[in-house]
């Protein structure tokens, strides 16, 4: 019985891993697509696909005014690796809901090594929809 037991716990926590991850690998190719946005220069569309709560705390002018002041001065993107991803239900400031932290390891022309810190939340239509951004 005890077998039956650990093996049952063994199975649940593959599962839960794996749907974290799953949610984890799905919020990143979200995360990617929207950088891409940026690194196109594309500033007013990546407010387009952003979360409606990412919306609400910047206007699509500030958002292209701070992009083009803090972004575009980085020049092309060298590289860009997933340094971790991290799904959370709860976030200091946020409401509850689903989100993924996202850091990658960047490098641009005019900056080597930079920290990208994305954070997708799931939003009402199903989709992962960047919530947060930072750069350092």
């Amino acid at each position: 019985m005890k077998s039956w037991l650990a093996i049952l716990l063994f199975i649940l926590t593959l599962s839960t891993i794996s749907f974290c991850e799953d949610k984890e690998k799905v919020a990143a190719d979200s995360a990617r697509y929207w950088l891409s946005q940026i690194d196109a220069g594309s500033y007013a569309e990546s407010w387009d696909l952003a979360a409606p709560a990412f919306k609400a705390q910047v206007s699509k002018d500030q958002w292209v005014q701070m992009l083009r002041a803090t972004r575009a001065p980085l020049g092309k993107v060298i590289s860009r690796t997933v340094k971790s991803a991290v799904y959370r239900t709860s976030l200091p400031g946020a409401p509850d809901g689903q989100y993924v932290v996202i850091q990658f390891q960047s490098s641009f022309e005019n900056k080597k090594s930079a920290i990208e810190t994305v954070t997708p939340s799931l939003a009402s239509d199903g989709q992962w929809r960047v919530s947060g951004y930072f750069i350092r």
